[in-house]
């Protein structure tokens, strides 16, 4: 969709898309607030205002992008922070945030007890700023803007400032995320970008692409899965394997391209379309491929961190935990694009699979 296609036919610019805010009024979710983005080109998806704005439903055209648990969504527990409870309100989405002080599973020592990836997506938002497209003007671009906090007194006490936004007529969607120590002492920091795609993107044949060293985790049925002559970058069938706790998990030391940038994604050739996922390697060096094929539960993450999935303890003892100082500001950017033309699509896989 080109400016030039719109031009004197439309009087009303959600006619062709921009951002609609909304509250859910039944189920699990009741009360929650959402805003619903549409791109005016297939791609529209649910930003989950309570729950770290996070993102829930996510469509191009008639297919859906992203993996959703049976939970679906939930209202904000800030206090399920303890051991798995996470997994209570973990209801998939396209993005679920996890951070901002601790990423991994369920930990104790002497610097506090800590669960399974952390509060963030536990945590409302404060709406800053809702821009509109308006064609009319030349406005084209559109952008929700929130603060999340993750504080309790005597600290730790961390704000997340998140910006979503895209163009009117293009398929992509940009994070642009700011974490800030408003603390008085230094804070651990720690954060992960749980991405999780669905069928149909995900299906039998699905080409799971990245770059880079890898390692599996240790433990389960990591290494049976993320080993040398095992064909782990096609999505497979579901496997009974993979019921209840059944999953691989990898970390990839992601290579990136002449200007910083790592670039994973998803090539679904039965529907003709790339998902390309972009970040920044200075960033957020580290990759997580979780791949998790039950029946009826089939879904792979592509999760760019600033950290293996180690957590707060071990990343402290191996000195590889970052600490954020009074006031220090941390910024994270984050694309998804959707390719569906044959010649971009070439050229992608031509240079990253």
């Amino acid at each position: 969709m080109t400016p030039q296609s719109w031009t004197d036919k439309v009087s009303n610019p959600a006619q062709i898309g921009g951002i609609e805010t909304s509250i859910l009024d039944n189920g699990t979710g009741r009360g929650v607030r959402i805003a619903w983005i549409n791109t005016g080109t297939g791609l529209r998806y649910k930003v989950v205002i309570d729950r770290a704005m996070d993102i829930a439903d996510a469509f191009y055209n008639q297919h859906s992008l992203a993996w959703l648990s049976y939970t679906g969504i939930t209202p904000p527990q800030p206090f399920s922070d303890r051991g798995a409870d996470w997994l209570r309100t973990f209801g998939g989405g396209l993005l679920t945030t996890c951070g901002l002080s601790h990423v991994g599973g369920p930990e104790q020592d002497e610097y506090g007890e800590r669960g399974l990836h952390g509060q963030i997506s536990n945590c409302p938002a404060e709406i800053e700023s809702i821009i509109q497209p308006d064609p009319l003007t030349g406005r084209l671009d559109m952008s929700i803007t929130g603060r999340i906090k993750e504080t309790k007194i005597f600290g730790p006490s961390l704000e997340l400032r998140r910006t979503i936004s895209g163009t009117l007529g293009q398929s992509f969607l940009r994070i642009h995320d700011e974490v800030i120590n408003r603390a008085n002492t230094p804070t651990p920091h720690m954060l992960l970008y749980h991405f999780n795609f669905g069928w149909p993107l995900v299906d039998e044949g699905t080409d799971i692409i990245w770059q880079g060293d890898w390692q599996a985790r240790e433990g389960g049925m990591n290494a049976d899965v993320f080993h040398e002559g095992n064909d782990f970058r096609t999505c497979p069938a579901p496997l009974a394997t993979h019921s209840g706790t059944g999953e691989a998990v990898a970390s990839i030391d992601a290579t990136p391209d002449s200007a910083g940038q790592c670039t994973a994604g998803l090539h679904n050739a039965k529907l003709g379309i790339v998902m390309a996922l972009r970040f920044q390697k200075s960033q957020l060096p580290w990759l997580i491929n979780w791949q998790h094929w039950g029946k009826g539960e089939y879904v792979t993450g592509l999760e760019p961190t600033t950290n293996p999935l180690i957590g707060q303890a071990k990343a402290r003892e191996q000195n590889e935990l970052l600490f954020l100082a009074p006031g220090e500001i941390k910024s994270y950017d984050l694309e998804i694009e959707i390719l569906h033309e044959k010649d971009t699509i070439n050229d992608f896989l031509k240079k990253y699979y």
